[in-house]
């Protein structure tokens, strides 16, 4: 249970339209992004939501970590993307992986703005 959980708001993306509106792109670098900092993936889901009035549909990109997750949430018509990582560091600590990885997929948005957060869950009471 305890472990280190990353949030990032990414505001004024500035990366290719595809990274913002393809699935199956996005899941390959977030597969990359994962295998790259030496975390486990073991499930993953990818998904486009269709368009609206807004503009075009974004994206959800999860991938099940055996460390716990990454979730990236796209929305293109606004230039937008959050990301959210969690590792347990049960077995070992996982803390730097979660680091390099959610700075690789800052990286990967070119992102204007960044509102970053650090939670530390599940310390044990002394």
């Amino acid at each position: 249970m305890q472990g280190l959980h990353l949030t990032a708001d990414l505001h004024r993306c500035r990366c290719a339209s595809a990274w913002l509106l393809d699935a199956t792109l996005l899941g390959v670098a977030c597969r990359d992004a994962v295998q790259a900092v030496g975390l486990q993936a073991v499930g993953e889901l990818f998904h486009t939501f269709p368009a609206t009035a807004q503009g075009p549909g974004g994206v959800t990109a999860t991938i099940l970590l055996a460390e716990s997750h990454l979730c990236v949430h796209t929305w293109p018509e606004q230039s937008a993307v959050t990301l959210d990582v969690y590792v347990c560091n049960f077995g070992a600590d996982h803390s730097a992986k979660a680091q390099g990885l959610i700075d690789a997929l800052i990286a990967l948005f070119m992102p204007a703005q960044v509102q970053r957060n650090a939670l530390q869950r599940g310390a044990i009471p002394s």
